[in-house]
């Protein structure tokens, strides 16, 4: 290929069905995708497709599972809407599937129910938590032409949509955890199993359209990821890769545990914990870790860099808070907006459980979380400092009532869908109230490690130091207080493997300096 002057790509490339003709995106000056770009092989430009205006929107362009139709999906945080094009027509326009309706969020895939091509639509027109709709393909379908396939449940999130040829697999969210139920075509629907309490699982690739398997990542506190592959008709697994851990590893040497707390408005709040199966029944230092936003779920991972804490006798901890998507869209609704305070408050308890269980002690416990889990940090810092030893917060997005009230600061726009619009006099009294910079308070703070990145363009740089400076001319304690301004770094700290195994023993010496562990 003939390198081509294409500026502000977003990296995305879709090819059409005729192998000649090319789709891009182009991003605007907040680095969010706008543009749909065409480009034939052979030619020296590209023609612009479409363009979103409106600053919530990203817009994304890829093909459909069957391969026979390419979908361009434009998203806000809250609300959807789908263009779709035959594979084999490139030079045709876009038609849309369903005009967007504030509030409406639609995902178009395009496949095969009982030898029929058809439409399918994983769509929240019944219910926060999504159903599936199927539609006739010799056309593109009106909305009223939506039948429903798989419908709403109030207690099970509906995430996605896996399609092959002879099955469709359903990822859902029940009771905190991911599970894959799959509906083979003329067969019993079943759940995949798994071995493990509290674990995180996909379908990574579901292959060519007409194959009869699709392979899942499985991993868990305690158990390395792995590549399993699944047998679509029967449910047989085979573990085609695990991650291979250095030196002597027994997954069974470790506990992976899922335990409840209760919040003080009586909602459950699950917690993942892993730990080594000799400290169990024991009080150990403890290093707890939380988010709680843009409906995001922190399934558990498995990390080998942790196990430096493990084998310290350190447990590890998972707070799945209000404003993750753990529990369903309802469970990201209850935390966001004018619900923001249940996240902190749900951290709080998962943080008092732990000690009331006799898993930790307040002087052993280290807490941690980054971006909009440094905004929880910060938070539950204001509230409840006595209940914490040390906490480290990466990339802190502490100073979010500024920073919402700059439009021209890159993705701000977009965020009004998940903090809201501080111009509103309502809401600006409401983010001011929780806002951890505007909150910093003359009381004893635990030990503090902040960490920020200078060419961070989501969380700015100064956000931390702004934060550091008002906790250090009014915190009234001695306990540490440290800023790292990673000057190379942006949003996801520093570039390179050794660089992050050096940023990750940093904040492991910070923690164990801290709880006093050897």
């Amino acid at each position: 290929l003939t390198a081509l002057p294409f500026d502000d790509c977003d990296g995305s490339m879709t090819w059409a069905n005729d192998s000649q003709t090319l789709f891009f995106a182009e991003l605007d000056d907040t680095h969010r995708p706008w543009r749909l770009r065409r480009h034939t092989l052979g030619e020296t430009d590209a023609a612009t497709v479409f363009e979103e205006p409106d600053g919530r929107f990203f817009l994304h362009c890829y093909r459909a599972s069957s391969e026979r139709q390419l979908v361009l999906l434009l998203n806000s945080k809250t609300t959807s809407e789908a263009w779709v094009l035959d594979a084999a027509t490139p030079q045709a326009d876009f038609t849309c599937l369903a005009p967007r309706v504030e509030g409406h969020e639609y995902f178009p895939d395009h496949g095969q129910l009982d030898g029929q091509w058809r439409w399918f639509v994983r769509s929240n027109q019944d219910g926060i938590n999504f159903a599936l709709f199927h539609a006739p393909a010799d056309s593109v379908p009106t909305r009223a032409q939506w039948q429903v396939l798989v419908q709403h449940r109030d207690d099970v999130m509906l995430e996605g949509l896996s399609l092959n040829a002879t099955a469709l697999s359903l990822s859902l969210r029940e009771g905190g955890l991911p599970i894959i139920e799959v509906h083979p075509q003329g067969l019993p629907a079943y759940r995949v199993e798994l071995p493990d309490a509290a674990y995180s699982l996909y379908v990574q690739d579901s292959l060519e359209f007409a194959s009869t398997r699709i392979r899942l990542r499985y991993e868990a506190l305690n158990r390395p990821a792995q590549v399993r592959q699944l047998d679509l008709a029967t449910g047989a697994q085979q573990v085609l890769k695990q991650t291979p851990v250095l030196g002597a590893f027994d997954a069974d040497d470790y506990i992976s545990q899922r335990l409840w707390a209760v919040a003080k408005d009586g909602t459950r709040v699950p917690i993942s914990l892993v730990r080594r199966r000799v400290d169990e029944g024991k009080t150990v230092p403890l290093y707890l870790y939380g988010y709680g936003a843009y409906g995001e779920s922190l399934d558990p991972w498995f990390s080998h860099a942790r196990l430096s804490l493990l084998e310290r006798g350190v447990a590890f901890a998972i707070a799945h808070v209000r404003g993750g998507g753990e529990l369903g869209e309802a469970w990201y609704r209850a935390g966001k907006q004018e619900h923001k305070h249940n996240s902190f408050d749900d951290f709080i308890a998962c943080a008092e459980h732990l000690i009331a269980e006799g898993v930790t002690t307040r002087e052993r416990l280290a807490i941690s979380g980054g971006s909009a889990g440094g905004l929880l940090m910060g938070a539950v810092l204001n509230l409840r400092p006595e209940l914490f030893r040390c906490a480290i917060a990466e990339v802190p997005f502490v100073d979010v009532l500024n920073t919402m009230l700059d439009p021209e600061l890159p993705l701000t726009v977009t965020e009004y869908d998940e903090w809201g619009n501080p111009e509103e006099p309502e809401v600006y009294e409401r983010i001011k109230a929780y806002a951890p910079y505007e909150n910093v308070k003359a009381q004893a703070y635990p030990a503090l490690l902040v960490v920020a990145g200078y060419n961070d363009s989501r969380v700015q740089y100064w956000e931390a130091a702004k934060w550091v400076a008002r906790l250090r001319t009014r915190k009234t304690d001695d306990n540490l207080l440290l800023l790292k301004t990673e000057m190379g770094a942006g949003h996801g700290g520093m570039s390179g493997r050794y660089q992050g195994l050096r940023d990750v023993a940093l904040e492991y010496a910070f923690v164990f300096n801290e709880l006093g562990v050897a």
